[in-house]
């Protein structure tokens, strides 16, 4: 069988891990969307979409209109690239995600009515170095947008909390989790941790396996916040994340990949 990857960097940890699994018995490739300038005319039987950038969605929309699959789907990753579309799926399935404001710029939220605490300011479409700020002043605000004027960006309510990011990652099903110092922490962002599954707080596991439904999402990531007594609070949702140093992964991922895996003829 033939893998491919949609990936610039088949080194990450966990696709090579996940590749040495497949190889013995199975060709693995690598299609680096920065380089293909279009889907090849004898594809693999599957793709795993780790890049997020527009020209991997359009190699991942190219081969799936032929009829091969692509972990995550084209359609998923890109509605996980826009925050605002993200947060309504999000809400309007129920699951309890932070409101979410919209604002075309950051100028234009700069010149609005004022904050009336402090919030969280993110870069409206997910993507590598996008902008995610605590803003606690209307002097913070207005440095942030004289540097990005242009940026389309979401606000959050700023929810007061232990400045450790719930990281919850989940491979076709199965979970794993760590915790990881904030951004927005006074620290900054830091190491991570081991976190146990059975030390969640209850209900959050069926939260992040509710998410995979709701966004149709294989191989996913959900940022968790507790918002107090327990209950989570999402705060962000990743498609195909790194999910590096997590015993079992590579090998949720290998059979995830050959589960999905097809050799109907392609056209």
């Amino acid at each position: 069988m033939r893998i491919g990857l949609i990936t610039g960097d088949s080194g990450h940890p966990l696709l090579a891990a996940t590749t040495a699994l497949l190889a013995p018995r199975h060709q693995v490739e690598t299609l680096d969307p920065d380089e293909a300038d279009a889907a090849p005319e004898r594809p693999a039987d599957i793709y795993l979409l780790k890049a997020r950038t527009p020209r991997a969605l359009a190699l991942a929309r190219a081969l799936e209109s032929r009829g091969v699959p692509v972990v995550n789907s084209a359609a998923a990753t890109t509605l996980c690239q826009d925050r605002t579309a993200m947060a309504r799926r999000a809400r309007h399935a129920g699951l309890p995600f932070v409101p979410t404001r919209t604002f075309s710029t950051l100028a234009q939220l700069a010149d609005g009515p004022g904050l009336s605490g402090s919030v969280v300011v993110k870069s409206r479409h997910s993507r590598k170095r996008d902008l995610v700020a605590r803003v606690d002043s209307e002097a913070d605000l207005r440095e942030l947008a004289a540097a990005r004027p242009q940026e389309p960006v979401v606000v959050q309510d700023f929810v007061p909390n232990s400045g450790w990011d719930h990281k919850l990652w989940a491979v076709d099903g199965r979970l794993f989790a760590a915790l990881r110092r904030s951004e927005l922490a006074p620290e900054g962002r830091g190491p991570t941790r081991p976190l146990a599954l059975d030390g969640l707080p209850p209900g959050w596991a069926d939260t992040v396996r509710r998410v995979g439904e709701v966004f149709a999402l294989d191989v996913f990531g959900v940022d968790i916040i507790d918002a107090g007594d327990g209950a989570p609070l999402i705060v962000d949702i990743n498609a195909f994340p790194g999910i590096r140093d997590q015993a079992g992964a590579p090998e949720a991922l290998a059979a995830l990949t050959l589960r999905r895996a097809t050799r109907a003829p392609v056209t």
